[in-house]
């Protein structure tokens, strides 16, 4: 179905349609010109994503569901990184004349999926015509204890730097994404080849914010002393941390945690591993530091390593190799301002 066929206000009944209410902050929804949210006993955090068609997804490979997922899950990861729980999301799209409401459906019908997993409530947005494919943006409000929030700027000297999970493995997925695209030009019966690599692709196309990890510093009574998620590679992080806090920092090559499908594709497509892994991004994974006194404690949870240590500013930002050289730390992680062609959602390039 044609999109002029039912307008935006009949696209908009469509896809918020018996939305669920998961959060007593949420007063009104989707249906006046704002929603109202309460917040009487915390401090509100508010973050925006924007994504781009041909910047920050292909549709070659990404399905709409999956993006309409990993739309949503991006910014509840922001809120999580400060120490909160995400609990309103808006989404503005910009729709070029080439999607139909099934498009949309499927695009909804993940950021719904990511709603209902995470208990978040949809409370609006808007929607506009596009010249330049598909544009979304994503704004998440959430919620924190008064005068809890971490953010990037309260790094201590002798803090230990923690991160979750395994690093590199969604810019693996994207490679292997990229090396299968490349392989179907002109095959419409090609099938990719992503036996064994199911878990990167998954990074990939369907991150997840980890809300657990929260949920296990909190059950360990650990605050950290700084916080960030980890979208543009772990160097640009740690980079943020120690200007911000206006400290330095050493993080350890043989520390930094890599799951073994990344290093099987690493070295089938001749990359290096860590560098891999310290500018990939898109992990989603958080990076943060604790006081040196709770490293027994925080070693002990499941999902958290220790990888590094704060350091006078002075001593500067390096990686320590396995054989004890240190090297400079540099943000080498995505470039936003790259500009590429458009995709069309059924696969295919497409001259909007």
């Amino acid at each position: 179905m044609e999109i002029s066929e039912i307008g935006e206000f009949g696209l908009i009944d469509r896809l918020t349609k018996n939305l669920p209410k998961f959060n007593e902050s949420t007063l009104k929804s989707v249906g006046d010109d704002a929603a109202v949210m309460s917040y009487p006993e915390s401090d509100v955090l508010v973050t925006t994503d924007m994504l781009l068609e041909g910047v920050h997804f292909d549709l070659t490979y990404m399905p709409l569901k999956h993006l309409g997922y990993k739309s949503a899950v991006v910014n509840f990861s922001d809120i999580y990184a400060m120490g909160g729980t995400p609990r309103q999301i808006t989404v503005g799209l910009g729709i070029s004349a080439r999607f139909s409401v099934e498009h949309i459906e499927a695009l909804f019908a993940g950021i719904r999926l990511a709603c209902e997993i995470y208990g978040v409530d949809l409370v609006g947005g808007d929607t506009t015509g596009s010249h330049s494919g598909l544009v979304i943006s994503v704004t998440c409000i959430g919620d924190v204890a008064k005068g809890q929030a971490i953010g990037r700027d309260t790094a201590r000297d002798t803090d230990l730097i923690c991160v979750s999970g395994d690093l590199g493995a969604a810019y693996m997925g994207l490679q292997l994404l990229e090396r299968e695209k490349v392989a179907s030009a002109g095959d419409k019966n090609f099938v990719p080849r992503f036996e064994g690599k199911e878990y990167l692709v998954e990074r990939q196309l369907k991150p997840e914010a980890r809300r657990d990890i929260i949920e296990a510093l909190r059950k360990h009574d650990i605050h950290p002393t700084s916080m960030i998620d980890i979208s543009d590679g772990l160097s640009s992080e740690l980079l943020h941390i120690c200007k911000m806090s206006n400290t330095g920092c050493r993080v350890y090559e043989d520390r930094i945690p890599i799951d073994y499908q990344t290093a099987v594709m690493a070295e089938e497509l001749n990359m290096n591993l860590v560098t891999a892994a310290m500018n990939g991004g898109e992990d989603y994974e958080l990076l943060f530091t604790v006081p040196l006194h709770m490293h027994d404690t925080v070693s002990k949870i499941d999902g958290i390593k220790v990888i590094g240590h704060i350091t006078k500013p002075e001593l500067g930002c390096a990686m320590v190799t396995r054989d004890g050289t240190e090297i400079p730390l540099r943000a080498q992680g995505f470039n936003h301002m790259a500009p590429v062609e458009e995709i069309d959602p059924e696969g295919g390039k497409s001259a909007d």
